[in-house]
């Protein structure tokens, strides 16, 4: 019986190719590949329990052990739902941690019954490793350019008409700052990185010159841009987009009040703006220091009012305060201590043409 080992492991990066990871739900919860599907040999009891084994007894102990605790009819379950998922999956490949025991006798098991899968060779850990010193190579020699601009000039906006262009809040499920929180929750790091590299080495085999990336700080929410891709990104050069503070406010606005409501009333009926609430407000509290008393008490009167009274006009007062008293200061501040050279400067379609150009 010959059973196939795959590494190469850029074709499934850029097919986007189905996985099957057959390692313990905690060890995938931890971090995993897109387009993959944990269905695992051992659950986590009996992967412990198997672990335990190992370090106490040895490798042939931990076997019989997990044969046992995988017994026929536990088997069978396991092949069924394999079997489901590659039917759906003809292309798919399978993998473990090391690509050894786990995902080896789960290809046996299949190809008893007549299935074929391909294996990753050195499994989760060879693949993960991979995409890592690509991802910091193709960064290191990329010509980066950051779209920088005040808060609300409609970055992401402009970002999403580019071909070129990697969304890094959008791979983070979050937008940026004390109020970037959204619905859905953001993945853990190791699900963000593996996205990540999965982005920038479809860029690199798509031939553009220039990777296309929105103004960022080291972390995004709770997750934070790996040190190595981080620091190549900020040998970039920065392009600045200007926004006049109206449109700024009616972005911001339609953004963060409507569009955001909106996701929430949708997620969960007519409490959803009690929460939209709750989580603005708390976004305000996050900053209340850097705000200072007076202007903080003001914004929290002026939001908690326009909310009762389901005001626009007071949700675009409290906007513009923010903007123009809290977020622009700040940003002038950093752009004024930054060491990226400004490549253009220009309105939002100045700007896209600019970088059309430099696709």
């Amino acid at each position: 019986m010959t059973l196939s080992l795959i590494d190469d492991f850029l074709s499934i990066v850029r097919e986007n190719r189905p996985l099957l990871d057959v390692r313990a739900p905690v060890e995938f919860m931890q971090g995993a590949f897109p387009h993959a599907k944990n269905i695992a040999i051992l659950d986590d009891a009996q992967r412990r329990l198997v672990g335990i084994c190992y370090k106490n007894e040895g490798n042939e102990a931990a076997v019989k052990l997990g044969t046992k605790l995988v017994n026929e009819k536990v088997k069978a379950q396991r092949i069924g739902e394999w079997s489901a998922f590659i039917e759906q999956n003809p292309d798919a490949y399978i993998y473990c941690f090391r690509g050894g025991q786990r995902s080896g006798i789960a290809q046996t098991w299949l190809a008893q019954a007549g299935i074929t899968i391909p294996r990753l060779k050195g499994g989760y850990k060879a693949f993960r490793r991979f995409l890592t010193l690509n991802a910091e190579d193709i960064t290191a020699n990329a010509k980066t350019i950051i779209i920088g601009g005040r808060t609300g000039s409609g970055k992401t906006l402009l970002l999403h008409k580019i071909e070129n262009a990697i969304d890094l809040e959008g791979l983070a499920k979050h937008r940026g700052s004390s109020f970037g929180k959204m619905i859905s929750p953001q993945p853990v790091q190791i699900d963000f990185e593996n996205a990540l590299y999965y982005k920038l080495l479809q860029h690199h085999m798509s031939g553009y010159k220039n990777l296309v990336i929105e103004h960022e700080s080291h972390n995004i929410g709770r997750l934070y841009i790996p040190k190595p891709i981080f620091e190549n990104f900020n040998k970039g050069s920065l392009v600045i987009l200007h926004t006049p503070l109206c449109e700024r406010v009616e972005i911001t606005y339609e953004e963060y009040v409507i569009s955001a409501m909106q996701e929430y009333i949708a997620a969960f009926a007519e409490e959803g703006r009690e929460l939209w609430f709750a989580d603005i407000n708390a976004g305000v509290d996050r900053i209340q220091k850097r705000l200072g008393s007076e202007r903080y008490l003001s914004i929290k009167a002026l939001l908690a009012q326009s909310f009762e009274s389901k005001d626009d006009a007071g949700h675009k007062e409290w906007i513009e305060i923010l903007l123009k008293e809290y977020y622009d200061p700040m940003y002038d501040y950093q752009l004024k201590k930054s060491p990226l050279p400004i490549l253009f400067e220009g309105n939002a379609e100045e700007v896209l043409d600019f970088l059309k150009e430099k696709k």
